[in-house]
């Protein structure tokens, strides 16, 4: 990892850009608009499809972003094209980029289909860009869609996914996705899978060839136990048999009478992912899995591919931290997050500053409870931490200087920045931190996490300041600073990938876009 320190001696520039023309922030504040692209990136960025911020609502943040992609495929379709997998894939947003590769099939953009493919990476995706586009577009499905959702159909329907996607009360089933795109299938197992899903979904009495279809035929077998004598079952199979069959815990959980117990968690873990098993840490506690059990799951969420491979952001793991009651899970759960970080920096000279008003209290999802201001103090937690000589500060309608307790952790100092949630009021006033707070003979530059709609923008001249970095958490039209050059850039996004642009930045080179090189 590179360690950055001693100030910037070049003005390295960035295609994260605003243009001339001046706008307010929704707080009033004098700010910039950006170019097309830049704004869609940092919309896209941080966008969860169908939910609403704290300034704009569900219906207005999608209908913008779906016309900014209209917009950019007209004038660059190959920054869209180039987008959609980084979207995906680097920043980690599933919903925004299955909209973004539909609406860039329906303005026109070539390449569709390896556009549509290369959203579609989870046995569930394919569904779920059928449904939106029927959702927008009816049944006329365009060529490009039908034929991307097949190529992804082929490399992502298999046994394991038709256990745990295609649920019963799912709108867009596989079997419908299958007889909408016609998908070729790979092999004679996938072939018969393809039959087995349009038996279930359109006769329910779909049976697996035990010889073709192992996983499905013992997943019948297990079903079949009756309800009295499914402990049983479970005590005298084991882990094999879950195993053998694709039994998810959430499945688990529901054909076991009285639901899980420690016995029953034990035998699921070997299935279970690393997202799966940070999210149930309280539930091991609860039912009290054993020593052997909490060993195997502290090597699975501190196993670098494990974690590769669950997508975990940051704050997911400050989310089960806060939810964990055991040191055990604490502990390892240090170790996570610095699989989930290792793209951010080492800034030494810098100030770290948290915008906690009102409207980074918004959930980041209708189905969250995380907030976008745990979200802040996660990276900036992370930012500081790994740097030497680095300030932190909180911002409102006022700001604070936090001191950071010698020998916390990560993850304990995150603890500490939420607990100061309320304290500095709920406005926005960064820029009076910024000018307040910043110190040329302490600091080489800034780092701000916010959703960077400042009441104060255009106030100050921070000419003083040779850098600042804007980590928009927001993803609005407007920005409070300008972007792309003289020592002024924004990032966007929740996942470490955010930090991609700053190391190139801070290593004195030009930054272009990472999923255009």
């Amino acid at each position: 990892m590179a360690k950055f320190s001693g100030r910037n001696k070049t003005n390295p520039t960035s295609v994260l850009a605003t243009g001339r023309r001046r706008a307010l922030t929704f707080e009033g504040g004098v700010g910039h608009t950006a170019d097309l692209e830049t704004e869609l990136f940092l919309l896209a960025a941080t966008l969860m499809a169908g939910e609403g911020s704290f300034y704009e609502p569900a219906n207005v943040r999608d209908a913008r972003f779906v016309e900014l992609v209209h917009q950019v495929t007209a004038t660059n379709p190959e920054f869209v094209a180039a987008l959609a997998p980084y979207l995906r894939n680097d920043l980690k947003i599933r919903s925004a980029s299955i909209m973004l590769a539909a609406e860039y099939v329906a303005a026109g953009g070539e390449g569709g289909r390896a556009v549509v493919n290369s959203v579609l990476q989870r046995g569930d995706e394919p569904a779920e860009l059928i449904g939106y586009w029927l959702g927008r577009y009816g049944r006329s499905v365009k060529m490009a869609v039908k034929r991307g959702v097949a190529d992804a159909v082929k490399r992502l329907y298999t046994e394991r996914a038709a256990m745990r996607y295609d649920g019963l009360g799912r709108g867009v089933r596989m079997a419908d996705v299958i007889e909408l795109t016609h998908p070729k299938a790979r092999d004679e197992q996938q072939t018969a899978l393809f039959r087995w899903l349009l038996d279930r979904r359109h006769h329910n009495d779909a049976v697996a060839d035990p010889e073709v279809l192992p996983m499905l035929a013992a997943a019948e077998v297990v079903e079949a136990v009756a309800v009295d004598e499914r402990r049983s079952f479970l005590r005298a199979q084991g882990p094999e048999a879950l195993r053998s069959a694709g039994v998810s815990w959430e499945r688990l959980a529901g054909w076991l009478p009285g639901g899980m117990d420690a016995e029953a968690w034990e035998a699921v873990l070997p299935s279970m992912g690393a997202m799966a098993l940070i999210r149930n840490l309280r539930n091991f506690d609860r039912q009290g899995i054993g020593t052997d059990a909490i060993e195997t799951v502290i090597g699975r969420i501190t196993d670098p591919v494990e974690v590769e491979r669950a997508r975990l952001f940051p704050y997911q793991v400050w989310a089960a931290y806060k939810n964990a009651p055991s040191d055990n899970w604490k502990r390892a759960l240090a170790t996570t997050l610095e699989l989930t970080t290792h793209n951010v920096p080492v800034l030494d000279r810098t100030l770290v500053l948290i915008d906690m008003s009102g409207s980074m209290q918004w959930p980041v999802s209708g189905k969250s409870k995380m907030t976008r201001v745990e979200v802040a103090a996660v990276m900036a937690a992370v930012t500081a931490m790994k740097g030497v000589d680095v300030d932190v500060a909180i911002f409102g309608a006022t700001n604070k200087a936090v001191r950071i307790r010698k020998g916390a952790s990560v993850l304990g100092t995150v603890s500490d920045l939420v607990a100061m949630i309320g304290r500095v009021g709920h406005s926005t006033y960064g820029h009076t931190a910024i000018a307040q707070r910043f110190d040329r003979r302490r600091h080489d530059r800034v780092v701000m996490f916010t959703d960077d709609q400042q009441h104060d923008a255009g106030r100050f001249d921070l000419s003083k300041v040779p850098a600042i970095y804007t980590v928009d958490l927001g993803g609005y039209a407007t920005r409070s600073l300008p972007s792309g050059g003289a020592g002024r850039h924004t990032l966007a996004g929740f996942s470490d990938a955010t930090f991609t642009l700053m190391s190139t930045l801070e290593a004195g080179r030009d930054a272009g876009w990472p999923f255009m090189q």
